[in-house]
């Protein structure tokens, strides 16, 4: 991935609660590819998940950014802001023939999931040609529900490559992913969300961690549909919990208020630090000016909370 003063690189939280020590290495790590590219560096609070989302988070969220010393340009987006632009999109692609009604509950997807010729995690197609009847059957169930369908792209590929600043080219599956989610609550799916947010606002980088790697080829694919220029990916090892599992609040103090109960704001940033290959170094500026994306550890972080580390 070539440098570059024009573009944008961005870090974009769901508050659902604290940022845990996985999360805030991951934003500075966003930030660190951002500032050394010459890049703006935005925040967007990706909040379309209405159920779990809540303002006080993205507040504290935005604090602990702020307190850890990242800076970011322009104003904070928020995605329940953009729903007009989401719909807009929708509609494009409604109007190429590219959307379609979906009626399957969670249960019939997994069940559908698992016939033999469905590769794993892709939506089988159920609901992909049914006749004008049907839909109108299956339509007014859910209504009957007060429920409404979800809408799905209609995906003319099944895979789509994209080029990662550490995995390299990566192919991936393409299904027809959901477009906004179906029931009493039609919230728009993070896929398009995102895809949509980052042409509007400029990104093209995008670090985050590398569990979101098999995802980056639907979002390129639909960003292709919508005419979008190409994103660069950077996805990063993840924080791993004593278990080697992904980091959760199980695992101890695990947030930046938690941690700060036991060390300095400054101990913090050197843990962040050694993590992405930079000894010695306990401000942002410092750890802006050594580091060096070739001598990122390629192997995931395991966790080890304050209080049980040895002196």
């Amino acid at each position: 991935m070539s440098d570059s003063s024009s573009g944008a690189g961005r870090y974009a939280p769901s508050p659902s609660g604290d940022l845990h020590f996985g999360n805030l290495r991951t934003a500075v790590l966003a930030w660190l590819f951002a500032r050394r590219s010459g890049r703006r560096f935005l925040l967007r609070v990706e909040d379309i998940d209405t159920q779990r989302s809540s303002t006080e988070s993205a507040e504290r969220q935005i604090e602990d950014l702020i307190a850890l010393g990242l800076d970011f340009d322009g104003e904070v987006w928020c995605q329940q802001d953009r729903y007009p632009a989401y719909a807009a999109a929708v509609d494009e692609l409604r109007a190429r023939g590219l959307v379609y009604e979906c009626y399957c509950s969670r249960r019939e997807i997994r069940e559908a999931s698992g016939a033999p010729h469905i590769l794993p995690g892709c939506y089988p197609g159920t609901c992909r040609d049914l006749d004008e009847v049907m839909r109108e059957r299956r339509r007014a169930k859910l209504a009957a529900d007060d429920r409404v369908p979800a809408l799905r792209l209609r995906a003319e590929v099944t895979e789509w490559t994209v080029h990662d600043h550490y995995a390299g080219e990566y192919t991936g599956e393409v299904d027809d992913l959901v477009l906004r989610r179906g029931g009493q609550c039609p919230d728009w799916a993070y896929n398009l969300a995102v895809t949509v947010d980052d042409a509007a606002q400029d990104i093209d980088q995008v670090v985050r961690g590398r569990d979101l790697l098999s995802s980056a080829p639907r979002q390129a694919y639909l960003a292709h549909l919508l005419g979008y220029p190409e994103v660069g990916y950077v996805h990063v090892p993840l924080v791993l919990g004593p278990e080697g599992k992904r980091l959760a609040k199980r695992d101890g103090a695990v947030t930046l208020r938690q941690m700060l109960d036991k060390e300095s704001i400054d101990a913090i940033r050197g843990r962040i630090a050694r993590s992405v290959g930079v000894d010695g170094v306990s401000d942002m500026p410092g750890l802006l000016e050594r580091f060096d994306p070739a001598a990122l550890p390629g192997d995931d972080v395991v966790w080890v909370a304050p209080d049980q580390r040895g002196s």
